[in-house]
């Protein structure tokens, strides 16, 4: 079960973040429980697409004001095929409850992802 669920993290987390996934500071026991647990099991749950739990974690993300997770997040996101303005929408109505300060700091953290990945995408 554990090899199934490492295995399946792992493609996870390439469909997020392709080949180079990000590098982690987290301590290599943290870091496989994260694959295995959170991609492996977490993410693979049916009821919500792949998308879906992008989304709500870009949103969580942004609602805790979490900058640098949103980096990682929104460039995982837009790897999936959401749009940005899929993204903006969502920020708009998570600074409404969450507050203003968390939405002006996710739009910039947002134009630094998508530009830096525009940029990225002409080399």
């Amino acid at each position: 079960m554990t090899d199934d669920r490492a295995k399946l993290g792992a493609e996870m987390r390439t469909r997020l973040w392709g080949p180079n996934l990000p590098r982690s500071s987290m301590p290599e026991r943290i870091q496989r429980y994260t694959n295995d647990h959170l991609f492996g099991d977490v993410w693979q749950d049916p009821a919500l697409t792949t998308q879906e739990h992008s989304l709500i974690t870009c949103a969580v993300l942004v609602a805790l004001g979490r900058d640098e997770q949103q980096k990682v997040h929104f460039r995982g996101a837009r790897n999936l095929g959401i749009s940005r303005e899929k993204l903006e929408a969502m920020i708009g109505h998570v600074m409404h409850y969450a507050g203003w300060p968390v939405g002006a700091t996710a739009s910039r953290v947002l134009k630094e992802v998508w530009d830096q990945m525009d940029t990225e995408a002409k080399l």
